[in-house]
């Protein structure tokens, strides 16, 4: 329906109520995906808490019931997540590209994103650094956990944002050939370290007994290192939807916006990793 027309049904002005077949796509005011997102990660949050709560000689609930609740938050926001970037960067973009305006309005869009992110990361340090200069720290038994493995992954991480960079300046330089071959090797380079994040944590847990219920180190090494290990795995969605839309021819010099946007979140998951290496993996047994 047209604006001429809404107002020329009855002349009264009344406001336009979304269309129920509008539900739940689209960036539309009807859409629900980030809701159901929110709703998700907000569940991973709760479920965490009852994770704490379940610790203990006097644990107030299972061990399960953290563990189920767990589960079905991430599930709730993975879908949440396929649903909205599916409609908004795929579905309703994938015959039409973004004028200045809309372009400037995803990246700025991303940046208050980013913000978000850099919050929640941001209370995760704070929380590490207050147990870390408290007393109970003293007396907790830390492991070594900088090794070969996390120099290794942190090499392959940064590459994998020069190979990023690469792929971004070949585009804008009408090389799609060029893009598309750097931007598979970052793709493939994503998914090596989120392998080795993955092996990292078999070889702490089976072989060395370091658990996130072994103590107050534990939980800070986890809950930090897994919440970066979630947010590599949302930026290598991201990149592979990019992947699919330049396989298709999606992408020009003059038509990237949402490859900038990616871009942007993958450079982010990378500094925040060097941080957490230096303060988490290098400062943990630091006096």
């Amino acid at each position: 329906m047209s604006l001429s027309d809404e107002h020329a049904d009855d002349g009264h002005g009344e406001h336009h109520l979304p269309a129920t077949e509008d539900w739940p796509h689209g960036f539309g005011e009807a859409s629900w995906w980030p809701f159901v997102t929110a709703i998700g990660a907000s569940g991973i949050y709760v479920s965490m808490a009852l994770f704490v709560l379940s610790m203990g000689e006097s644990a107030l609930v299972s061990q399960t019931i953290g563990a189920g609740a767990l589960v079905g938050s991430v599930g709730i926001f993975l879908a949440g997540l396929y649903g909205w970037l599916y409609h908004a960067f795929v579905s309703d973009f994938w015959e039409r590209g973004t004028d200045h305006h809309s372009g400037k309005t995803l990246k700025f869009a991303m940046l208050l994103f980013l913000g978000t992110e850099l919050a929640t990361f941001g209370a995760g340090f704070v929380y590490y650094f207050i147990v870390r200069g408290g007393e109970v720290w003293t007396q907790a038994s830390i492991p070594h956990v900088f090794g070969s493995l996390v120099i290794v992954n942190t090499i392959i991480l940064v590459i994998s944002s020069v190979t990023l960079h690469m792929s971004h300046a070949a585009l804008r330089n009408g090389d799609r050939g060029r893009f598309m071959q750097w931007l598979a090797a970052t793709l493939l380079l994503g998914i090596v370290f989120i392998g080795g994040q993955v092996y990292e944590y078999y070889e702490f847990i089976v072989h060395e007994g370091f658990t996130i219920t072994g103590g107050i180190y534990g939980s800070a090494f986890y809950g930090l290192t897994g919440l970066h290990g979630l947010h590599v795995t949302m930026g290598a969605v991201l990149l592979g939807i990019v992947f699919v839309r330049g396989y298709y021819g999606q992408y020009s010099a003059e038509r990237h916006t949402s490859v900038s946007t990616a871009s942007m979140y993958w450079h982010f998951v990378d500094v925040v990793w060097i941080f957490l290496v230096v303060v988490l993996y290098m400062g943990a047994n630091l006096v």
